[in-house]
């Protein structure tokens, strides 16, 4: 019986490991076609944007992330409006600090104390959007930083004829701006490649600080969870989420889903907004534009949280798709394997082909998408960082509570309640 089950298990670990290497063939060819994609060229579409910031507390590097906001190379108007839930937060000061050294950009601070729902970030958006001037309202996080065509670059996706990321050449008249308010697409047209953009969201790399957590972090970031958005994108014909790197919204899609006020109990409001655009009838596109977060300095039990947090998040929106997480684990699954099949020659020569193209992708990925110039230098680090996080997707079976600015919540149905 013992040896019987050491051959299930070599089996089983022969599988999973040849299929990570397809997934991470697969993936590398979604960067190849990504690229491609970018390379396309495009006319300007430069209608004025509100960007929308909810605040709570100073996060590494953030008032640096606003300044870059403010050194934008954009023909249309924008404005800043950044949210905070009471006068006294931190965050504040920085706001201030920024319109006196900006004293020419539309710069506010708008106090905004209802606790609409479980999420504070969706409660101090929903109380800002009354106050924004655009037709279009762009929502990113406090540690994101732009580059100057950033603004440029998101906002052409919105343009209303030469959707490049349908693949179609025209739209037609439909025109998701505010000329056309009353013009919407009909519901459940999933099959339909003439939907027009409600959501522009984007790709991400990370900047990590001192700790080996954090950047085992950004590796995360570069290595895996964006090669897996440029999968999805592939497979699917377009993305159906958000990533909250930037949620660029039109008001007209935006009220078809019910506003921000509808996403207030739930902790993937980013997922959730996009998926809900995508339900009522619009396209999500993904940006030319890559952004880069600031990874905080993790001690491991911040890290441990972090990624649970993260796991457990995605298992409860997109159950089939984390299952299917398995896939994504090839050179975890190659070391199991060797030490499985007690080293044997075709054990030890997946180990190496799954190495060479775990490798591979992570940097087609980092360096030609990403331009992520940390994972090169944390290279080294990539296997141990699949291991455990291979163990961290296991924990993610294990319940649904999690831990979100030190406080435990249990998701369930994308919504939150306090443990």
């Amino acid at each position: 019986m013992p040896h019987v089950l050491a051959q299930a298990v070599e089996v089983l670990t022969t599988v999973l490991t040849v299929a990570g290497m397809g997934y991470f063939a697969a993936a590398l060819l979604a960067a190849f076609v990504f690229l491609g994609r970018r390379r396309a060229a495009g006319t300007g579409f430069t209608p004025g944007v509100s960007i929308l910031k909810s605040l709570k507390g100073m996060d590494p590097a953030m008032l640096d992330a606003f300044r870059s906001h403010c050194r934008q190379n954009y023909p249309g108007e924008y404005e800043l409006l950044f949210g905070v839930s009471a006068d006294d937060d931190p965050a504040a000061e920085a706001v201030r600090q920024l319109q006196k050294e900006f004293p020419g950009h539309a710069i506010r601070l708008i106090v905004c104390p209802q606790r609409l729902g479980t999420n504070g970030k969706v409660s101090t958006l929903a109380q800002l959007v009354p106050h924004a001037r655009y037709q279009y309202l762009l929502i990113n996080d406090s540690d994101i930083t732009v580059s100057p065509r950033y603004l440029e670059r998101v906002m052409k996706e919105f343009q209303p004829t030469g959707n490049r990321e349908l693949g179609t050449e025209k739209q037609g008249t439909e025109n998701p701006g505010i000329e056309n308010l009353g013009t919407r697409p009909q519901k459940n047209q999933a099959t339909n490649p003439r939907r027009p953009v409600g959501l522009v969201t984007a790709l991400y790399r990370g900047r990590p600080h001192g700790s080996v957590a954090s950047r085992f972090e950004a590796l995360g970031i570069a290595t895996d969870f964006q090669p897996s958005v440029l999968l999805a994108r592939w497979i699917e014909g377009g993305l159906r989420y958000g990533l909250g790197s930037t949620l660029a919204v039109s008001r007209e899609a935006l009220a078809a889903i019910g506003g921000f006020e509808t996403l207030a109990d739930h902790l993937a409001d980013d997922y959730e907004l996009g998926a809900r655009i995508y339900a009522a009838g619009y396209a999500v596109a993904l940006s030319r534009e890559v952004v880069e977060t600031s990874v905080p300095d993790y001690q491991w039990s911040g890290f441990f949280d972090h990624q649970l947090r993260w796991y457990r998040t995605v298992r409860d929106a997109r159950p089939g798709g984390y299952a299917g997480l398995v896939f994504t684990q090839g050179l975890a699954w190659a070391v199991l394997n060797v030490v499985a099949s007690g080293l044997s020659p075709l054990s030890i020569w997946l180990l190496a082909m799954s190495f060479f193209l775990r490798m591979a992708m992570a940097m087609g990925v980092a360096t030609n998408v990403l331009a992520d110039h940390s994972v090169l230098p944390n290279l080294w680090l990539l296997p141990l960082r699949d291991l455990v996080a291979m163990g961290t997707w296991v924990a993610g079976f294990a319940g649904n509570t999690i831990v979100w600015r030190g406080e435990r919540f249990v998701v369930s149905k994308g919504k939150l309640t306090r443990a």
